[in-house]
């Protein structure tokens, strides 16, 4: 008994750690509403969503069309260059390789390869497929790790080790890759169409387009569109079909670069060398152009990325408590729930990308729009992942109000789950909230974006490696803070 309660004690400390780290962010973040009138800007925006212009957008299906080719292909990428990794996980540098490719957003890798491959599908494909490699590689390797090993043990002694792996190891695990590798293109999609926001002609090219001039009605219908594709998936994501899409999407938008002879080897050896050294100055020089880059962007933007991030974790705790009645069997029938997986299809479907942008048209430039973003998409989908767990608990105390059996039978019994889909999801948090500065909002993106702006491309690189660093600690703080309070989460809620 007392074990029990050691354990429940230290999810209310950790509780409290988390809600006072949260209220420090919010009292420290610029909350301000800049825009004059966001009432009159918020009916225009609720006027346009419910009269979409399906017409208003030329080339929407060349659009969509590219969106499903850099898709499919970077999953393609992303799930070879996972599975590689995946049978060498038990290889710390393996993990580490894994961890700092996947920590870095795919619009960061966009902007590297802009540089490199020029605004050509290669620089697409490799956006979305580096990162997803090293994704693929941790819940790949999760899963083969936590495989029955009472099969391989039964094999003969002295069997060949890839024998031993296709015969008894890959076909336990063979049903969760291919579920996960159907989840992960519906990530790879809503990537995909952000790349538009860096000028590549996915959907998101469109969308901002017509976000940033006004135009909600075409908005809306883009973003119906895009709804309507990532929700029929199950209808038109057919197994036997991938090898037709995937030779499809090469023929569509072949993974060929524009970029200019030796443009890699000018990055490498010229770009991304720092100012000093590249202009014949000492490591002494470079020190010092080291030091007032970290106080002058790196700092700042350190400071306010934790800020934004700290405030959204508190939000999307708090909205995904509210919310998870919505998706559980305990608090409402079919109509209930069948409203609630609408919402988490239409809002987890909407990239926190695209919704901070929108909120910034509404709101003004400020962290509010980014804070507001992060949380209403984390906290459906955690508020979905706890309520689908509680769906296993049968209830025995029987209370007749919900209320009450919301807060004395179901709430006690989900919450360690729910904190560890919270704290599961922090380094997801932070890796958008960084991306969030290419909108404007003074985070490390806000400085890395200035550096490709100003051709400086070696305080850029220098900003993407603290990126790294930064959600790096925090995985490994989220790990750390898991393990003390025992909680586990499978790998598919990565």
């Amino acid at each position: 008994m007392s074990a029990v309660v050691t354990t429940a004690g230290h999810w209310r400390r950790a509780t409290l750690l988390l809600a006072l780290a949260g209220l420090v962010a919010f009292a420290l973040a610029d909350l301000s509403i800049s825009r004059g009138t966001p009432g009159a800007e918020l009916q225009r925006l609720a006027q346009g969503l419910i009269t979409p212009d399906f017409t208003a957008t030329d080339a929407l299906g060349e659009a969509l069309a590219t969106t499903l080719a850099f898709a499919f292909q970077g999953v393609a990428l992303g799930a070879a260059g996972g599975f590689t990794l995946a049978l060498l996980w038990h290889r710390p540098g393996v993990r580490f390789f894994a961890a700092s490719i996947r920590a870095v957003h795919e619009l960061f890798w966009g902007l590297i390869f802009l540089q490199i491959t020029g605004l050509s599908p290669l620089t697409g494909v490799l956006a979305i497929g580096l990162p997803y490699a090293g994704i693929f590689a941790k819940v790949f390797g999760e899963f083969l790790e936590e495989a029955d090993p009472k099969p391989a043990d039964a094999l003969p002694g002295g069997t060949n080790p890839v024998t031993t792996f296709f015969t008894a190891r890959l076909p336990l695990v063979w049903d969760q890759f291919r579920a996960y590798g159907a989840y992960r293109l519906e990530c790879a999609l809503r990537a995909a169409a952000i790349l538009g926001f860096i000028g590549l002609p996915t959907l998101g090219f469109h969308m901002e387009t017509a976000f940033r001039e006004g135009g909600y009605s075409q908005g809306a219908a883009l973003l119906y569109i895009f709804f309507a594709l990532i929700g029929t998936q199950r209808l038109w994501l057919h197994r036997r079909l991938v090898p037709v899409y995937l030779l499809a999407a090469v023929l569509w938008a072949p993974p060929l670069s524009s970029g200019p002879d030796g443009a890699l080897k000018r990055f490498l050896t010229t770009d991304i060398v720092p100012a000093p050294l590249r202009d014949g100055g000492g490591w002494a020089e470079s020190g010092t152009w080291l030091a007032e880059l970290g106080t002058q962007q790196a700092l700042p933007g350190v400071a306010n990325t934790l800020v934004v991030a700290l405030a959204a974790l508190l939000l999307t705790g708090v909205l995904a408590l509210a919310l998870f009645p919505l998706a559980s069997p305990h608090f409402g029938h079919r109509p209930g729930r069948a409203l609630a997986h609408l919402a988490l299809v239409m809002v987890r479907t909407t990239p926190e990308f695209l919704l901070a942008f929108v909120l910034l048209i509404v709101l003004g430039p400020s962290m509010l729009p980014g804070i507001l973003a992060l949380a209403l998409h984390t906290g459906v989908i955690v508020a979905y992942l706890t309520g689908r767990f509680s769906e296993s608990i049968r209830p025995q105390r029987g209370y007749s109000q919900a209320l009450t059996r919301y807060g004395y039978e179901i709430l006690p019994r989900v919450y360690p789950n729910f904190l560890a889909f919270l704290l599961y999801r922090f380094e997801i948090i932070i890796r958008e909230t960084a991306v969030l500065g290419l909108l404007g909002i003074p985070t490390l993106g806000f400085y890395i974006d200035s550096g490709f702006a100003e051709f400086r491309f070696d305080r850029a690189l220098v900003l993407i490696i603290i990126t790294v660093m930064m959600n790096l600690a925090v995985d490994a703080f989220s790990r750390i803070l898991r393990r003390r309070l025992r909680l586990q989460t499978p790998a598919t809620a990565y």
